[in-house]
């Protein structure tokens, strides 16, 4: 009698699962910051941008758990989408406020708590997803990589 062979499950290693951890903890971030600016945002320009801030947390989300299952291709899009565009996308704003000749001083003393709660939740978000990438690279990461089919 033939019976089909099942895959051995892998545990991913640590770093994985870390990264894995750190990518949702970016999206939470990210969706926290979202409602805190749509107090600030009008109305009009609500929809569009909402669209697709969800759509980027759902994708991201799905495609870590393929990265957490050893997908190559989710650790890829992961690190060039979110690793590379999504970061320049969260810094653009405040590099150009710097280079236009603000000063970081200037715009701390003009916060309120709205933004020094959204500013503290950036930074956590912007950490997490640097950590995420720099783990999802390291050489046990690498080896569950390249065993996975």
């Amino acid at each position: 009698m033939y019976t089909a062979a099942v895959p051995r499950q892998v545990t991913p290693p640590a770093e994985v699962r870390t990264a894995f951890a750190l990518w949702l903890t970016a999206v939470a971030a990210g969706a926290f910051e979202t409602a805190l600016m749509l107090g600030r945002v009008p109305a009009d320009e609500i929809g569009g941008g909402l669209v697709v801030r969800l759509t980027v947390f759902t994708a991201a989300v799905l495609v870590a758990f393929r990265m957490r299952a050893g997908a190559r291709w989710a650790r890829i899009t992961l690190a060039v989408g979110l690793g590379v565009l999504g970061t320049a996308s969260l810094v653009v704003e405040p590099l150009r406020y710097l280079l236009d000749g603000g000063s970081l001083a200037g715009a701390l003393s003009h916060a309120d708590t709205l933004d020094q709660v959204f500013v503290a939740s950036r930074t956590v978000h912007l950490a997490a997803v640097l950590t995420a990438v720099a783990l999802m690279f390291r050489p046990a990461a690498n080896a569950y990589f390249r065993r996975r089919p």
